[in-house]
């Protein structure tokens, strides 16, 4: 298929499609792998002057970047979920990147109406470093009391007036990819947590992780 044509949108299949793209985000599964292979082969088709970015959550976007082979024009763009309601990008750069990627990554953020925030280049930047041990403390938590994952959401969002439990994030985020986050920040995983992992309950898009999903 060679293209299909919506509105402000066109759906490509073909990367030489992408050549005349001038900023281009990669948002492939969070594995250093497949999103450093993605990005040198996007580095192949793109202009000389296009802007390569990545979504990763928690991967070296250092790393990333000599994968990319264009590290001054090489950008992360941690965008956040639910994508409609959250104003945050933690935007991170290498410190090859030049000026004019930094401008012109600043702009994209803004004008896709978020706000960005420049954070260091360390394992889950700033949101999930401090996140995720929280988010594991409450999986823990219902390991040692017996509490249901319903009770620990309601005290959470009630009680510390969030806009969505630490049990229900989790799903939301993905296990597979929380047990990912945590291995690259050096958090412990809970138990619980991988061994739902392993048996395919990744949370909302599996239909089962914590809750049960219809």
């Amino acid at each position: 298929m060679a293209g299909l044509t919506l509105p402000r949108f066109q759906i490509v299949t073909d990367l030489d499609a992408l050549a005349e793209a001038t900023y281009l985000v990669e948002a492939v599964v969070e594995d250093h792998g497949s999103k450093a292979a993605l990005l040198a082969e996007l580095a192949g088709h793109a202009r000389e002057d296009a802007v390569l970015a990545t979504t990763t959550s928690s991967l070296s976007i250092s790393e990333l970047a000599q994968a990319s082979g264009r590290p001054e024009r090489f950008a992360g763009l941690h965008v956040f979920n639910p994508v409609p309601r959250m104003e945050l990008v933690e935007l991170v750069f290498p410190h090859a990147a030049s000026e004019d990627t930094r401008e012109r990554s600043r702009e994209l953020c803004v004008a896709m109406g978020k706000t960005p925030v420049e954070v260091p280049d360390i394992p889950g930047f700033v949101v999930n470093r401090l996140l995720f041990p929280y988010l594991f403390s409450a999986v823990e938590l219902m390991s040692e009391t017996g509490l249901a994952p319903e009770d620990v959401d309601r005290c959470m969002t009630m009680g510390a007036g969030l806009p969505m439990g630490p049990i229900a994030l989790l799903d939301f985020v993905g296990l597979d990819v929380a047990q990912a986050i945590g291995e690259s920040i050096g958090t412990p995983i809970p138990e619980r947590l991988i061994t739902l992992v392993n048996e395919g309950a990744l949370g909302r898009k599996a239909g089962r992780g914590f809750y049960a999903y219809t």
